[in-house]
């Protein structure tokens, strides 16, 4: 469902769609240059799959407004899943040719897991953006859920922040200091859903920084 400017502006607060659509397609492009022996099957098949999706969704949603139908936020989430597993795939298969072969490339290992780790960042911040207070598309509405994270700007006293929601920067700023630090510095997780899709980016990221890049180093030493 389209809206025109009037109607959007009478409907209420939208949340622009273009800057999920876009981390999405980074992840796609890193995919795509990632060695061979990380993917499964034809390299250009996942991702072709998931460009289709999201050029449908660019399509038929681009922005996110509570009066918006649920297939669509389901279809939303069935993509970041899509990339979120074609990431972990790529991790598991890393891992495994680490112990597998001692002889493999120090370079193209930490540039792979640079790119694996990038990926996640911008995975979890499509999760965060679309799981708190029920999606971006509830976060419109004029009642909002209870928040799944609490913002600095939450707390903040003072008619600049009294209607401010998060848009997708501030999830992805949360993802990247989850995945920097390994746990929260600029957002608190107040759900335990939440609280498990960090952990859960914050031990893929150890995995990634922790064990690969500090294997391909030593290769290269």
């Amino acid at each position: 469902m389209r809206f025109s400017s009037a109607e959007r502006e009478e409907l209420g607060v939208v949340e622009p769609f273009w800057q999920a659509q876009l981390a999405v397609l980074f992840a796609l492009l890193l995919y795509l240059a990632l060695p061979g022996k990380l993917t499964l099957g034809p390299r250009w098949l996942l991702p072709l799959f998931e460009g289709m999706l999201l050029i449908g969704l660019a399509i038929s949603t681009p922005y996110r407004h509570h009066s918006q139908a649920p297939a669509r936020r389901r279809a939303s989430i069935a993509l970041i899943a899509l990339v979120t597993i074609a990431n972990f795939t790529a991790l598991g298969l890393l891992v495994h040719l680490l112990l597998e072969r001692n002889t493999a490339a120090g370079r193209d290992l930490i540039i792979a897991a640079g790119q694996i780790w990038l990926t996640n960042v911008a995975v979890f911040a499509l999760w965060f953006w679309e799981l708190d207070r029920g999606g971006p598309h509830l976060r419109t509405a004029p009642e909002s859920r209870e928040p799944d994270f609490l913002f600095p700007q939450m707390t903040t006293s003072g008619w600049s922040f009294a209607k401010w929601r998060p848009g997708f920067v501030d999830y992805l700023y949360v993802a990247f200091t989850n995945a920097s630090a390994f746990s929260p510095t600029d957002a608190m997780p107040l759900t335990a859903p939440i609280k498990g899709l960090m952990l859960v980016e914050a031990m893929a990221s150890f995995l990634t920084v922790g064990l690969i890049a500090a294997r391909a180093v030593n290769i290269l030493g």
